[in-house]
């Protein structure tokens, strides 16, 4: 029976009920039946990690000039917090973010699991990290704002790492992070199909009420969140599969191709913007944007 096969707790709300969907990638999926967000039976073994010094090269270590643009967006929203100056991006990649923080008079610190990453971080004089956040040992209240981009849907322990988020926030400090959403529409549609759901890589998605119970079980105070996007083209290329066309799809490019072709003029910025507020306010988008106080 559903009920009896073994699993992990979800990681969301630590509920022990939930429905098993299938199996991928060597995982048995469920989802919680108390908060609805999806995760794998159990973690990763250490030989089936995901390789992340292997993932990073020079073609992925760069990204298109629209994504500075948001970048630039983004960091402004950050204004209010501005205290101590200091920011932290844990898993930076290719470094963008730190690099716009900077240009905007930010000191900018970074973390990152990836040793290609962060030795090119350390090239362009960066002050980052290459470790977990539980190994980095920062010093309490000292930054403004921590950000996770698509992070928190890898962590082997996500509700420890966010504690520790808190710790190092100053109070009324931001946590800003964004995941893919568990209740999306994208699942909703493809299911276990859904290029997202991708174990070992991610081994857990977070419906809008799990993220909520974790963060604040992390020792967060006011949450709130913004549920956006979706990839149309991952869609269509699933439906067109059944009908026979066996192209290859990649997630990230598509992604890309779409953002870029609705930031090319005000008019397709527009039609974004109201697309993703329809996707917050039904709660269908692709993606959970998190933005957590510190007490």
């Amino acid at each position: 029976m559903e009920s009896e096969r073994e699993h992990r707790n979800c990681p969301a709300c630590h509920g022990q009920d939930a429905r098993h969907i299938g199996a991928k990638g060597g995982f048995e999926i469920f989802v919680c039946r108390s908060c609805s967000s999806i995760f794998t039976d159990r973690v990763p073994e250490n030989d089936e990690q995901e390789d992340y010094d292997g993932y990073y090269s020079e073609a992925n270590l760069s990204v298109p000039p629209f994504i500075r643009t948001r970048l630039r967006e983004i960091i402004g929203g950050f204004e209010s917090y501005r205290k101590t100056n200091r920011i932290l991006d844990i898993g930076f990649g290719a470094g963008t973010l730190l690099e716009t923080a900077l240009e905007l008079g930010w000191e900018v610190w970074g973390l990152e699991v990836s040793k290609p990453a962060v030795d090119q971080a350390l090239a362009k004089g960066l002050n980052v990290f290459h470790g977990s956040i539980q190994e980095s040992d920062y010093q309490m209240h000292f930054f403004d704002v921590v950000t996770a981009s698509e992070i928190l849907e890898h962590l082997p322990e996500p509700e420890a790492d966010l504690k520790e988020i808190v710790r190092i926030l100053r109070p009324g400090g931001l946590f800003w992070g964004t995941t893919p959403s568990a209740r999306s529409i994208s699942f909703r549609l493809l299911g276990l199909d859904w290029s997202v759901l991708s174990p070992p890589e991610h081994i857990q998605l977070y419906s809008r009420d799990g993220a909520k119970l974790m963060l604040r079980n992390a020792g967060f105070g006011e949450i709130r969140f913004k549920t956006y996007g979706v990839n149309p083209a991952e869609i269509k290329n699933h439906y067109s599969k059944r009908g026979g066309d066996k192209n290859e799809f990649s997630r990230v490019c598509s992604a890309y191709e779409l953002n870029q072709s609705l930031t090319q003029s005000r008019a397709r910025r527009l039609v974004k913007d109201v697309l993703n507020e329809v996707l917050n306010i039904s709660h269908f988008g692709d993606s959970l944007k998190i933005f957590a106080e510190t007490k």
